[in-house]
């Protein structure tokens, strides 16, 4: 059976599913409740300094949902805890003698100031904690005041507060960084150059989920105004993904240790972040709309693919995908498929012809010798595979790729066998000007 222990930065947990900051790690009865369902850690929400930050006393939530109901995205106004510092440090405290085979990180967030962190940072160590989270990526609110995403926009910030926790503490440190930047891969770069053992990423996205058009106000909505906010859930993962792919394929930041985060809700959500190089994940939302107990299914679920897999343990297949990711120019143009419907699984909706007659290559018939069915085009395919993915049937159309030495239809050559890319293709002019 799969072994899921992990040791991200020294930090030892039965598996590598951690809560993210965030409410629901906002106390000991919620963290303890999630250790007993099964979590392996918890980054403690974001402590700050007394006098406790205030909180809006209306909705701090707003949803985006697929037609069938399910949250797609959260969106939230909430800051970081509510609850006095010293509450807070007093519970760490009693939970990590309680659980101390549990891993439990505590987020932080305090002025750009080195004597504040300094402060906040030694009574954190005092509780026993295995690590700090320096929150430079919540959004809203805390923003405004100089500090979340505020610091996490500036590299040069960043570097220097991670230089000043490394050097207040003998616990790792981890950088949360935020994704509203145009290039993830300088904040992570500054916090390396500051010393910091690790970053987590994503933190929410800016973002405004809708408008109510009865009040003409952002959702949620205060006493009839509204606030952007900061959006998670499932459908912020593609966008997630992409950055960690990138600071870990990124020269100046490979083998930097990473904590997943970003629209986790399974255990193959988990596994597409690992096999992209994280050592552990961290997941809010999937608990806030499911509850604590679906840690279970992604044990569960882990286990089983690692055992099909051959994986003895989260190591054999970390970071396994980072070395098929590629620059676009890199792809092979030599490749090239086809789509393939199948006829015993089509239902007639018409989908795909809709949708390559009127946006891509017209392509797919809708009529063959007077009767409705559904045949692709060969000599107009271009592989786009449009079709593939607005199809409500899955398996029903496939990609097929063709042999070399066949034929294209389309342009009338033959398939190469050899393997070619833009950087020397005929049509680049870089690549004419390099002759």
């Amino acid at each position: 059976m799969a072994d899921l222990r992990t040791n991200f930065l020294g930090i030892k947990s039965p598996n590598p599913f951690w809560l993210a900051s965030a409410p629901p790690t906002d106390k000991k009865y919620n963290v303890e409740r999630a250790f007993r369902a099964g979590w392996g850690g918890v980054v403690w929400k974001t402590l700050g300094e007394d006098p406790a930050v205030v909180n809006v006393n209306g909705p701090r939530y707003g949803a985006i949902h697929s037609g069938d109901r399910r949250l797609a995205g959260l969106n939230n106004i909430e800051l970081i805890t509510d609850r006095p510092l010293e509450l807070n440090l007093q519970e760490i405290t009693e939970v990590k003698k309680a659980w101390p085979d549990r891993a439990l990180v505590v987020s932080l967030m305090v002025p750009c100031e080195e004597p504040n962190w300094n402060s906040i940072i030694a009574r954190v160590e005092e509780t026993g904690a295995d690590g700090i989270e320096l929150n430079f990526g919540c959004p809203h609110g805390m923003s405004e005041r100089g500090m979340g995403s505020s610091v996490g926009q500036v590299p040069e910030y960043i570097e220097m507060v991670a230089r000043w926790c490394k050097a207040a503490t003998r616990m790792p440190v981890i950088v949360k960084l935020t994704p509203n930047i145009t290039d993830i891969r300088y904040p992570a770069r500054a916090a390396r150059r500051g010393g910091a053992d690790a970053v987590s990423l994503i933190n929410t996205i800016n973002s405004i989920v809708a408008v109510d058009l009865e009040s003409f106000a952002p959702v949620p909505t205060i006493d009839g105004k509204g606030s952007h906010g900061g959006y998670c859930g499932p459908a912020v993962k593609p966008i997630a993904l992409n950055m960690v792919a990138e600071i870990a394929r990124d020269r100046e930041t490979f083998g930097l240790p990473i904590s997943g985060i970003g629209g986790i809700e399974n255990w193959r959500d988990a596994a597409e972040y690992i096999a992209l190089g994280c050592g552990t994940v961290q997941v809010c939302t999937a608990v806030m709309t499911y509850g604590f107990k679906i840690v279970e299914e992604m044990i569960d679920g882990m286990k089983k693919y690692m055992d099909g897999h051959g994986f003895s343990t989260i190591e054999d297949f970390r970071g396994l995908a980072v070395k098929n990711i590629s620059d676009w120019k890199y792809l092979n143009l030599n490749y090239i498929a086809k789509a393939k419907i199948d006829q015993e699984l089509c239902i007639k909706c018409g989908r795909c012809h809709i949708a390559c007659e009127d946006t891509s290559h017209q392509a797919i018939t809708h009529m063959v010798d007077g009767i409705r069915r559904f045949e692709v085009k060969d000599e107009e395919c271009v592989g786009c595979n449009l079709c593939v993915n607005v199809c409500p049937v899955d398996g029903c159309i496939t990609m097929e790729p063709m042999a070399p030495g066949s034929v294209d239809p389309r342009t009338g050559r033959v398939v190469p066998a050899e393997y070619a890319n833009w950087t020397t293709h005929p049509n680049n002019p870089s690549a004419i000007a390099a002759e």
